[in-house]
C-alpha cells in the first residue's frame, strides 16, 4: 500500500527509488506514505472544507500517539486494512531495520500543521523553517535509510530539502494563488515591488519576473550546497539521490526556459527526460570517491 501511495503521488521519487536495494526501497515508501497521509489529513481535508483546524490537530495528535507506540515497540496488531494501519505496520517494520530519530516525524507534522494557520510568510527565515520541516526532515529521515559515512552528510540533506521545496514553491506559484496562498515571503515581494494582488491575479510583470528569477537562483544555490553530501552516502544509494536532485533541478530549468513566467503552465519534466538522466547519474555515482568521517 505504501508503494502504491508513492507511485500515485510522487512519481519522481518512486522512479528514483527503483535503484536502491529492496529493504531501503520499502522503508522509503513507508516514510513517503506517512508524509503524504499526514499532509492529506490536514491540507486536502481542509481545502474540501470538511475538517477544521481543531479536527486536524486532533487527528495528527492521534498520529503522534500511534508513532509513540511504534517507537516503543508496543504496536499491537491492527485488524483493519486501512491505509493508516498499513503505514503504521510499515513503519514498525522500517524501525527494525533503520534508526529514524523520533523527533523527525514530529517535526514533519508540525510543518504540515503550519498550512492550517499560515497563508503568508514575512521573511525568508520563516519560509526556511517551513521548508525544513516539510522537506528537509524527509531528507534527514531517508538519509538514515540510505546510509552515510559521516555526519557532514546531514546538513547537505537539509540543503537538498530546501532546494526541492523551493522548487515546489516556484513551480506552484500560480496554483497556490488560486487557493489564496502566497509562499514567497512578503519581505521579498516588497523588495521587488510586487503586490500580493499581482500574485493572486496572476499578473506577470517585469517585477514578478525578477522576483521569480531571484528564487530560481536561490534554489540553484541550495542544490549546489547539497551536492557534496551525495558522495557521503552509501554507494548503493547515491544514484537515487542524484536522480532526485537532477530531476527536480530540471524543473527549475524549465521555469528558466519559460522566462520565469510561472503563470503560463505548470513546469514539469517528462518520463522520457527522467529516463535520459539515468546513464549520466549512474556514471557520476560510480566515479564518486567514498567520503569517510
Amino acid at each position: 500500500m505504501c508503494r502504491k501511495v508513492t507511485y500515485i503521488h510522487a512519481k519522481t521519487f518512486y522512479f528514483a527509488s527503483r535503484f536502491i536495494p529492496l529493504d531501503k526501497r520499502n522503508a522509503c515508501y513507508a516514510v513517503y506514505a506517512f508524509c503524504r497521509y499526514v499532509d492529506d489529513l490536514v491540507d486536502v481535508a481542509m481545502e474540501q472544507g470538511n475538517v477544521t483546524r481543531e479536527d486536524a490537530v486532533r487527528l495528527v495528535s492521534q498520529w503522534k500517539a500511534d508513532l509513540d507506540s511504534v517507537y516503543a515497540r508496543s504496536l499491537t496488531t491492527i485488524p483493519d486494512a486501512t491505509e493508516r494501519s498499513a503505514i503504521l505496520l510499515a513503519w514498525d517494520d522500517t524501525l527494525t531495520r533503520f534508526h529514524i530519530p523520533r523527533g523527525l516525524p514530529d517535526e514533519l507534522i508540525e510543518g504540515v500543521l503550519m498550512d492550517t494557520s499560515i497563508t503568508r510568510f514575512d521573511s525568508f527565515d520563516d519560509l526556511w523553517t517551513y521548508c525544513y520541516k516539510v522537506a528537509s526532515v524527509v531528507g534527514l529521515m531517508t538519509s538514515e535509510i540510505f546510509g552515510y559515512s559521516c555526519k557532514a552528510a546531514l546538513p547537505r540533506a537539509v540543503d537538498l530539502g530546501i532546494a526541492m521545496q523551493l522548487t515546489n514553491i516556484i513551480r506552484d506559484v500560480g496554483e497556490d494563488a488560486q487557493r489564496g496562498r502566497i509562499y514567497l515571503p512578503l519581505e521579498d515581494l516588497d523588495r521587488y515591488d510586487v503586490s500580493e494582488d499581482d500574485i493572486l491575479s496572476r499578473r506577470f510583470t517585469p517585477n514578478v519576473r525578477a522576483l521569480i528569477r531571484s528564487y530560481v537562483e536561490r534554489a540553484h544555490e541550495y542544490y549546489e550546497a547539497a551536492e557534496p553530501g551525495i558522495a557521503m552516502l552509501s554507494s548503493d544509494s547515491r544514484i537515487t539521490v542524484l536522480l532526485m536532485s537532477r530531476n527536480y533541478r530540471r524543473i527549475v530549468r524549465v521555469v528558466e526556459s519559460m522566462d520565469y513566467n510561472v503563470f503560463l503552465r505548470r513546469a514539469s519534466t517528462s518520463m522520457y527526460e527522467k529516463i535520459l538522466a539515468i546513464p549520466s547519474a549512474y556514471l557520476e555515482s560510480r566515479r564518486m570517491p567514498r567520503v569517510h568521517s
